[in-house]
C-alpha cells in the first residue's frame, strides 16, 4: 500500500498543481485590451481649430446683431435684398398654385379688403407699394410675404367679418414682414447648419 501510495503522488501533486492554476486563472484581473489611439478631443487639431471657429463665430455673431422694431437684439445675417428675391420666388409660387382662384381687382369682396390693408399701410407709415390679393378658397388665412405681398383667403372673411377684426389679421400679419421675422427664422437655421457641418468634421454623425 505504501509502494501505491508513492507511485500516486505524483499524480496527486499535478491534480494540486492544476487547481491552484486554476484558481489562479479565475482571479487573474481583467484584460485590457493594449491602445494608444489619442481620443479627438485630447488632441491638439481638436482644441485649435474648436478654438479658432469659436473665436470666429463670437465675431461673427456680434458683427451681425441688430435691433428690432421692439428694441430686443437678435441675429441676422440674410440681407433685405435676399429676403425681397426669397419673397418674390414665394411669390410667383404662391401665384402659380392659386391662378385660377385669385378673385379680380374689381370684386366688391377684393376692393374691401384693398381698403382696409392700405388704412393700416397709412398708418403704419410703411414705405413702398404693395400687392393685395384675395383668394377664393374657404381656408381661413391670410399672409404678407417680404416684398410687401399680402394674400387673404376668402374664408377668414366669413370669422374676421368686420373691417376692425380682418384689420386685426392683417396688422398682425404685416407687422412679421415690417419685423423681418422671417429673415430672423432664416437667419438661425444657417446658423444651426453651420454649427451643424462644424460639430460633424469631429463626430461621425
Amino acid at each position: 500500500m505504501q509502494f501505491i501510495s508513492q507511485r500516486m503522488w505524483p499524480i496527486r501533486r499535478l491534480s494540486l498543481g492544476t487547481r491552484t492554476q486554476t484558481r489562479l486563472f479565475n482571479n487573474r484581473p481583467p484584460y485590457q485590451r493594449f491602445n494608444n489611439k489619442q481620443k479627438f478631443w485630447q488632441t491638439r487639431t481638436f482644441w485649435y481649430t474648436t478654438g479658432t471657429g469659436t473665436v470666429c463665430g463670437a465675431i461673427y455673431y456680434q458683427s451681425h446683431l441688430e435691433d428690432s422694431p421692439t428694441g430686443r437684439r437678435r441675429f441676422i445675417n440674410v440681407s433685405s435684398a435676399e429676403e425681397t428675391q426669397l419673397g418674390a420666388s414665394a411669390y410667383m409660387q404662391t401665384m402659380a398654385t392659386y391662378r385660377f382662384q385669385i378673385v379680380p381687382h374689381t370684386s366688391p369682396v377684393s376692393q374691401y379688403v384693398h381698403k382696409v390693408a392700405h388704412r393700416i399701410i397709412r398708418a403704419a407709415n410703411i414705405p413702398g407699394s404693395w400687392e393685395i390679393h384675395v383668394i377664393n378658397s374657404r381656408e381661413k388665412n391670410a399672409f404678407v410675404l417680404p416684398g410687401n405681398k399680402i394674400f387673404v383667403f376668402s374664408g377668414l372673411l366669413s370669422v374676421a367679418n368686420t373691417e376692425d377684426a380682418l384689420a386685426t389679421v392683417l396688422a398682425h400679419e404685416i407687422a412679421h414682414v415690417f419685423a423681418r421675422h422671417s429673415a430672423e427664422k432664416l437667419s438661425a437655421a444657417k446658423a444651426l447648419q453651420l454649427l451643424y457641418i462644424f460639430v460633424s468634421l469631429f463626430v461621425d454623425p
